[in-house]
């Protein structure tokens, strides 16, 4: 556990907080609200999520592979009146059976992980036949000159919020074998205009 890593899991929350005022917020409660069943959230973080589940979750497992931002999620499932299983690992090895969840829940997730196009095989893997990929991610912009431009600015993105600006995300969903992908672009609130395309959906395993 680096300094960095404790560092920016201490400020998550306050850094990304005029974001989520602006918008955010109502975009993740939008697509979280979607989820029923047996649910997955990979890359649960601070909990952002937590309290968006809605009485159709009958079961929530929430994974998160950084020690810093899990102590953070334990704390706050602990706080909480949603019961929850909290675990460490990362979306490319996620400790489940196949087809053990009727919704998988990503949001800000694909663009950190070191191996997105393994993460996105692991995410179908997990999901029951006909279950739902309910994904909020920001990506490369679909203009070649804008997207060179969140290429140059990548390296400060990855300093700054630990992730990548610049990942063609919803062709690796495709290319991973999810079907009836229907993502819709938006803008991220508030923030730099090299991280501000992203994308909100579902897609079906």
């Amino acid at each position: 556990m680096s300094l960095r890593t404790r560092f920016f899991a201490m400020t998550y929350d306050r850094f990304m907080r005029t974001t989520e005022a602006n918008g955010l917020a109502e975009l993740r409660a939008e697509l979280v609200r979607a989820a029923k069943g047996d649910v997955l959230e990979v890359g649960a973080g601070t909990g952002a999520n937590l309290g968006l589940y809605g009485p159709e979750v009958s079961s929530l497992t929430l994974t998160e592979p950084d020690p810093s931002m899990l102590k953070r999620l334990e704390a706050k499932v602990g706080a909480s009146d949603r019961t929850a299983t909290v675990l460490r690992a990362p979306a490319e090895d996620l400790p489940f059976d196949d087809a053990s969840f009727d919704a998988v829940v990503c949001t800000l997730v694909l663009c950190g992980v070191d191996d997105q196009p393994r993460a996105a095989r692991e995410l179908r893997r997990v999901l029951r036949p006909g279950g739902q990929l309910l994904l909020m991610e920001h990506v490369r912009y679909d203009d070649e000159q804008l997207g060179r431009m969140q290429d140059r600015m990548n390296w400060l993105n990855r300093l700054v919020v630990c992730c990548n600006c610049n990942r063609p995300t919803p062709e690796t969903i495709h290319a991973a074998g999810f079907h009836d992908v229907a993502l819709r672009p938006f803008e991220m609130p508030k923030s730099p205009k090299f991280v501000r395309p992203g994308v909100l959906g579902t897609a079906t395993a």
